[in-house]
């Protein structure tokens, strides 16, 4: 059962090691550390981050990976999807004008600064 948490996995990197399938991307990550110079001659699927590949057969993993499918598939669903604009009714909001302007602060000066004050417990608690 591919859904199945408990499954084993064999680790792309060094064959011997056996993982469970809810620990394989943990295992992925510290398994590249451990072995940089085996890491860097497979590349990484683009379709599903654990599926290591040497670079030569990169190509055709990609051809036929099945997490491909997925992916294609939601391409194709939100692609049928209207656009978000015409979801609000039909309207498009625009953020109104910004009346500040920073630099004619800063060139002006400022009039009133803002100070951080750490009040006493003796202040706080006054009317």
């Amino acid at each position: 059962d591919v859904f199945d948490p408990e499954r084993l996995i064999q680790c792309p990197l060094v064959k011997h090691h056996r993982i469970r399938a809810r620990r394989f991307p943990y295992h992925l990550v510290k398994c590249k550390e451990s072995n940089p110079q085996i890491a860097k001659k497979l590349a990484t699927c683009p379709f599903n981050a654990r599926h290591l590949v040497p670079w030569a057969d990169l190509s055709d993993h990609i051809v036929k990976c099945n997490d491909k499918a997925f992916m294609e598939q939601d391409v194709v669903s939100r692609s049928c999807e209207p656009p978000q604009e015409q979801v609000n009714n039909g309207g498009t909001w625009q953020a109104p004008p910004c009346e500040e302007d920073w630099e004619k602060e800063l060139l002006e000066g400022s009039e009133s600064t803002f100070v951080w004050a750490k009040l006493h417990y003796s202040e706080k608690n006054s009317p």
